[in-house]
C-alpha cells in the first residue's frame, strides 16, 4: 500500500503504518494540547490510541495466522486511522476456511475483552450509570475493554470490508456461485454504507460519513476484484499477451527508450539479457524511465533503470496467476518467454483490463442471447 512504512515484523509478517495513521496520532496529541489538557493528558490520549491500535494489530494477526494454517500467506498488515488491513495473497479455496479466517480477528478481541472483564465489570457494577460512562472514558482498563467490545460488534456487521461481510459471502458461497455470492454481499455492504451515511448526515457525525465512504468503496472494490479474477479463470497467458512489441538491450541509452516511447507504440519495454541466450534482464517501465530522466541524464544505460523483480511468464501459464504476481510485485508488465528462452510476448495490466472488459461484454451478450457461440 502506498504512503505506508514498515515499522515491525511479527510472525514473519510486515506491519506497516500508513501516513494517515501517523497524522492521526499527531492530530490527537496536538488537539489535546490546544484544548488545554496539558502535556501529560495529551501523551496519555496518544498512548491510549496506540494501545487501541495494538489491539487492532492483534486482531489482524488473528486473521493472518489462521490463514497461514490453511496455506494462505499474508503480504502485510497496514494500520489505518479506521483500523487495520491484513492483505492475504489469495482468497481461501473453501467457504468454511474464509469463515474461520474472518472470525479469527474478532475472536482475538473477545479474548482481550474477556481477560479485562474480571477487572472492569465489578467496578462498573458498583457505580451509577453516569459514573460508569465516566470510567469508560477516563479509566484505561475500562477504555480498552469497551474498545474491544466495539471492535467485535463493528467487525461483525455484514458489510465488506468488515469481517461480517466476508462471513456473509462465504455462507452464500456454500449455495451460490462465488461471484454471485460476492455481488450479493457487496450489495448488502453498500446498503449498510448508505444507512451509515444517512445517519451521519442527520446527526451531524462526520465519523459516520467517513465510515460510510470506507465501507461503500471497500464493498465496490471487493466485488470488482472478484469479478475480474473470475474472468481470468482457466485463461492462458497467450490470450492476453502482446505479440507486436519492441525490446531494449541493457547497454542502450535511455534516449533510445524515449524515442520508442514517443512513437506511441508501447509504454513498457522488455530488456534483453546481457548475452544471447540469457533470460530477460527485466522490464523498463514508463514510470522508471521518467524517474531516471528526471535525474538529468539521457545517456545512462537502460540496464540501470530496469526493474528486475517482475520475473517472466510462460505462454501456458494461467493469466490469473500471472495477474496476481503483477499485483504483488507492482509490475505493470511482464515479458512472456517461450520454451526456447526467447521473448514471444508481453503481458501488461492495460491489456489484461481490456481482455476483462471484452469477456464481460461477451458474457452480457450471451445472457441476452443464450444461443450465442461461446467465447
Amino acid at each position: 500500500m502506498r504512503w505506508s512504512w514498515q515499522v515491525a515484523k511479527v510472525a514473519g509478517i510486515p506491519v506497516r503504518v500508513h501516513a494517515t495513521f501517523a497524522l492521526f496520532i499527531i492530530w490527537i496529541f496536538v488537539a489535546s494540547l490546544t484544548g488545554g489538557q496539558g502535556l501529560g493528558r495529551a501523551a496519555q490520549g496518544s498512548g491510549t490510541i496506540l494501545a487501541i491500535f495494538a489491539c487492532v494489530v492483534l486482531h489482524e494477526l488473528g486473521h493472518a495466522l489462521t490463514a497461514r494454517r490453511f496455506g494462505v500467506k499474508t503480504r502485510d498488515i497496514t494500520l489505518l486511522p479506521i483500523g487495520g488491513v491484513a492483505r492475504l495473497e489469495r482468497i481461501p479455496e473453501k467457504p468454511f476456511q474464509e469463515i474461520a479466517i474472518a472470525l479469527a480477528g474478532p475472536a482475538v478481541n473477545v479474548v482481550i475483552a474477556a481477560s479485562l472483564a474480571p477487572i472492569v465489570l465489578p467496578v462498573l457494577g458498583r457505580v451509577s450509570a453516569p459514573s460508569a460512562v465516566g470510567y469508560l472514558v477516563t479509566w484505561f482498563p475500562a477504555r480498552i475493554f469497551f474498545v474491544n467490545v466495539m471492535l467485535v460488534l463493528f467487525n461483525l456487521i455484514p458489510a465488506f470490508p468488515m469481517d461480517g461481510g466476508r462471513v456473509l459471502r462465504a455462507a452464500l458461497a456454500t449455495r451460490l456461485d462465488y461471484v454471485r455470492a460476492t455481488q450479493i454481499a457487496a450489495g448488502v455492504g453498500q446498503g449498510i454504507a448508505l444507512l451509515f451515511g444517512l445517519g451521519g448526515l442527520l446527526n451531524g457525525e462526520p465519523m459516520l460519513l467517513f465510515i460510510a465512504l470506507f465501507v461503500f468503496i471497500g464493498a465496490t472494490q471487493e466485488s470488482a476484484a472478484v469479478q475480474m479474477r473470475s474472468v481470468f479463470t482457466g485463461v492462458p497467458v497467450t490470450r492476453a499477451m502482446i505479440r507486436d512489441f519492441r525490446t531494449l538491450r541493457p547497454e542502450d541509452p535511455l534516449s533510445r527508450a524515449v524515442d520508442l516511447l514517443l512513437e506511441g507504440h508501447q509504454q513498457d519495454f522488455p530488456v534483453l539479457g546481457a548475452r544471447p541466450g540469457e533470460p530477460p534482464l527485466g522490464i523498463l517501465t514508463r514510470t522508471d524511465l521518467l524517474k531516471a530522466l528526471a535525474e538529468g541524464r539521457t545517456d545512462r544505460p537502460v540496464g540501470d533503470a530496469t526493474r528486475r523483480n517482475c520475473g517472466t511468464a510462460h505462454p501456458r501459464d494461467l493469466l490469473e496467476d500471472v495477474f496476481r504476481r503483477m499485483e504483488e510485485g507492482g509490475c505493470p508488465a511482464i515479458p512472456v518467454v517461450g520454451d526456447d528462452g526467447e521473448i514471444v510476448g508481453m503481458v501488461t495490466l492495460e491489456n489484461v483490463g481490456e481482455l476483462a472488459m471484452v469477456r464481460a461484454a461477451l458474457d452480457r451478450g450471451r445472457a441476452r442471447d443464450p444461443g450465442a457461440p461461446p467465447r
